[in-house]
């Protein structure tokens, strides 16, 4: 699995503190959403160009560990 610390960002300052890929205004539950409206990969990095398929996975990722976090704590 990819390490999402590596791609994903937490800015105070920067979208409400959400978490972002790499510092830019792009969040993680933006990509998410896209994929969720049934957008491919391909169709994602047409639109965001600044963006890679490493940055893609890191949200799927960085969604999974979190879930997971959830999950143990209500446990």
């Amino acid at each position: 699995m990819i390490n999402y610390k590596e791609y994903i960002t937490i800015e105070p300052g920067k979208r409400s503190g959400k978490p972002c890929i790499r510092g830019i205004r792009i969040t993680v539950y933006d990509i998410l959403n896209m994929l969720a409206d049934g957008m491919t990969y391909d169709e994602i990095l047409d639109d965001y160009p600044k963006i890679t398929k490493k940055d893609i996975l890191a949200c799927l990722a960085f969604a999974a560990d979190r879930e997971n976090k959830i999950t143990r704590l209500s446990a």
